[in-house]
């Protein structure tokens, strides 16, 4: 069974069920969860061919003046197949669809917009609750699009939420989410970010294990975990856990020299990663999310294919 399949199975499943309210106490049927947990394994196992990535990149970094489909039209020109968005989108949905159709892109991908504003980790549940129907409107709109997989920010910790509270609010909130991923067949991907938290790979395993549902998973950046360690490790240990890979480059150097933030201010190919390194743990691994999508600086056309040619020289190395 292949990803797709694994989807397109779960949606069904769900659909056999009654969807709990937004914010149930009650937030699973045991039963599909068993359902989807046998379909899952089965995907793992029988998903033993050559990995193979697409190229995608975020619709932000096309900077030129033109309309959507036009936009789509150059990323296709430039050898990407998929375009991420960012959800709720700002477009209508009829408007995205005719951009796809006119291009022949695919927009395999969105990341929730609101998780930042008013994370999942937030002490107040109003705040939580916002985030969690922004999340589950982005379910549904990746889900019209043909996509798969939403990203989400799982938590923040600062000065005013703990690390501890960060892990058990966020934890009940995704938990909440689970039946619209379940009636959309979508997957939640939470990224690693800079937000002080889930910052080791062993962590951030326990904390999707610990939620224990096939449909949770991880959307593993490659360059945000160079400063504090190898993105080998972190492929190793997720594993199947991995739903979907962004990539950017990072500089240590320019890190210690610079500014920390400083340290993302280098080309692919040209910072720290060991790209022959990373790409062969994502061989190891098995790795069947699909897409390679790009979350770097943006521009024009010619910033653009540079860009491209270097994702075709980092995914040659599988």
């Amino acid at each position: 069974m292949n990803k797709r399949d694994f989807l397109k199975s779960a949606a069904v499943i769900a659909g056999a069920t009654t969807v709990s309210p937004l914010f149930s106490s009650s937030m699973k049927s045991s039963s599909v969860a068993s359902e989807l947990t046998t379909a899952s394994a089965k995907m793992n196992n029988q998903s033993n061919g050559k990995v193979t990535l697409k190229k995608s990149l975020g619709l932000g970094m096309i900077t030129e003046d033109l309309s959507l489909s036009d936009k789509f039209k150059l990323a296709k020109d430039l050898g990407f197949e998929g375009v991420e968005l960012n959800s709720p989108v700002d477009f209508t949905l009829d408007e995205i669809k005719k951009a796809k159709a006119n291009s022949g892109i695919e927009t395999p991908t969105g990341v929730n917009k609101d998780h930042w504003r008013v994370p999942l980790s937030d002490p107040d549940p109003e705040v939580r609750k916002n985030c969690i129907v922004s999340v589950a409107k982005s379910l549904e709109e990746i889900k019209e699009l043909g996509g798969d997989t939403v990203l989400v920010v799982p938590g923040v910790v600062n000065d005013k939420v703990s690390y501890e509270d960060a892990y058990y609010r966020s934890q009940n909130s995704i938990r909440e989410l689970i039946p619209y991923a379940e009636k959309t067949g979508m997957q939640i991907g939470l990224e690693n970010v800079w937000n002080n938290f889930l910052i080791s790979p062993v962590e951030a395993k326990r904390f999707i294990d610990e939620i224990n549902h096939p449909l949770v998973g991880w959307y593993f950046d490659i360059g945000n975990v160079l400063r504090y360690g190898w993105p080998e490790h972190w492929i190793k240990t997720l594993n199947q856990r991995i739903m979907k890979l962004h990539i950017k480059e990072f500089s240590r150097e320019l890190m210690n020299s610079s500014g920390l933030w400083e340290g993302f201010k280098v080309d692919l190919l040209k910072g720290d990663n060991n790209w022959p390194v990373v790409m062969k743990a994502v061989s190891d691994i098995n790795h069947q999310g699909g897409w390679l999508t790009a979350e770097v600086s943006g521009g024009d056309r010619n910033h653009l294919k540079k860009i491209s040619e270097q994702m075709d020289e980092i995914i040659s190395y599988l």
